[in-house]
């Protein structure tokens, strides 16, 4: 009997990210000039986050690619919006460099720290054990406002570099938006940075053991 073989390239869930991906890339090209098209195709693009996770899991498609794909494709999104930040507020862009490199690197870091440890040993340090760490890991609606505060944030200063928007309180409303949702921002980039550390001294347990079973090796 001839046995089917996958293609997971053709997964429901990672066509989707591919679609993801086409949409991040037509938003980067009009973001210094079209606020409107830039913005429905970046804003698409995450919608589409959430639905290829629910097609995973409905299909049982779920795959290592396509989590590496979703993660890329909000890494380089959230750096590509910040490149454009950085040139619409060239003050600012110390600023924006340090949030983008704590984005990318203590993402990458965990999300490749996980992986690489599994959940076989009580060595590791989880931060789910912390109170407010397991709000944060278990709270759906806590999870999503900090995302949605965090993206409003970097939104909102884009969008207001285009548009002011109606006045409330006598403030631009994007304006108001990005001072309302800053604190939320910050949060969000020092709980980056706890999963970079957190991440850091797992990856060192990890050496640890390694050596230490090369050293047991090299003895017998």
């Amino acid at each position: 009997m001839t046995e089917t073989k996958e293609n997971v390239f053709l997964f429901v869930p990672n066509i989707i990210g591919f679609g993801r991906v086409i949409l991040a890339i037509i938003s980067f090209y009009y973001m210094p000039t079209h606020c409107v098209l830039a913005c429905t195709c970046y804003i698409t693009s995450a919608l589409l986050d959430a639905i290829d996770g629910h097609a995973a899991r409905y299909f049982n498609q779920s795959t290592k690619f396509g989590s590496m794909l979703d993660q890329l494709t909000d890494r380089a999104g959230t750096a590509c919006l910040m490149m454009t930040l950085a040139t619409f507020y060239p003050k600012y862009t110390f600023w924006l460099q340090i949030s983008m490199a704590v984005d990318i690197t203590c993402h990458w870091l965990y999300f490749h720290t996980v992986t690489l440890q599994g959940k076989t040993s009580h060595k590791f340090i989880d931060m789910s054990e912390n109170p407010i760490m397991h709000v944060y890991y278990t709270n759906k609606t806590v999870l999503f406002f900090m995302c949605a505060g965090n993206e409003a944030f970097y939104a909102a200063l884009y969008v207001m570099n285009f548009y002011t928007g109606p006045l409330v309180l006598g403030v631009g409303l994007w304006k108001l938006i990005a001072f309302l949702c800053m604190p939320v921002a910050v949060v969000k980039a020092l709980i980056s940075v706890i999963h970079g550390i957190v991440a850091s001294m797992n990856l060192a347990t990890i050496d640890l053991k390694e050596r230490a079973a090369l050293a047991e090796k090299q003895k017998n």
